[in-house]
């Protein structure tokens, strides 16, 4: 299992989001996560394509894109040009997920999906092995700053246990309320990708901060 962690731009100061770039450039982060929501499958709208170009052209980091949106396979071959590496689905939007995932392997990045906090770790026993990263939702998406959700533990060992029974070699990404008050649990739970926002960027040193939920 990794040790990786990837702030979540969603918390960054756009007024200055340049700023949040190089400081994630120049931290022990590992990737950038993008959350891009629609305001239909999730009660929020972020951003969209143009941002996630404009990030790109100034990111030293692979760019983890989060798809929070309906028919999510519409947009594979357009977030490839704009420079995402990852691209990770919802199970919950994508009703033909396994065409889905060959057809974003097929342009060429790595693939995602995420699971909402209701839906069942084993509703992937069949794709699990297709899959180079599963993220784990442990809040409602769609909101930045929610309290983590308690039971996200037992179901990063459920994954864990899965990808070990189907010999996969699939990552295991957590999002949402992600702290240095739960990092070294979800770590021991066998997550490898954390994803922090708030409490990267409203912290005095996200640097630091990076830093400290790496260990």
């Amino acid at each position: 299992m990794k040790k990786m962690v990837a702030p979540s731009l969603l918390a960054a100061d756009f007024y200055n989001l340049s700023k949040d770039i190089d400081i994630v450039n120049r931290s022990e982060a590992d990737w950038f996560h993008l959350d891009i929501m629609d305001g239909v499958f999730v009660p929020n709208i972020s951003f969209g394509i143009p941002v996630v170009e404009a990030v790109k052209k100034h990111a030293k980091k692979p760019l983890d894109v989060h798809l929070m949106i309906v028919q999510p396979e519409k947009y594979i071959k357009a977030f490839r040009d704009a420079g995402a590496d990852l691209l990770n689905v919802h199970y919950e939007a994508s009703t033909h997920l396994h065409r889905t995932v060959q057809e974003i392997h097929n342009s060429g990045m790595k693939a995602g999906v995420t699971l909402n906090p209701h839906t069942p770790v084993s509703h992937l026993e069949d794709i699990i092995e297709m899959m180079d990263l599963v993220l784990i939702m442990s809040v409602n998406p769609g909101f930045g700053g929610q309290k983590f959700i308690e039971n996200t533990y037992h179901r990063v060992e459920q994954l864990r246990n899965l990808i070990e029974k189907k010999n996969s070699q699939a990552l295991i990404e957590v999002d949402g309320g992600v702290s240095t008050d739960n990092s070294a649990q979800l770590y021991k739970a066998g997550a490898d990708v954390l994803v922090s926002g708030s409490f990267i960027f409203n912290s005095g040193d996200p640097v630091k901060t990076i830093s400290e939920l790496k260990k």
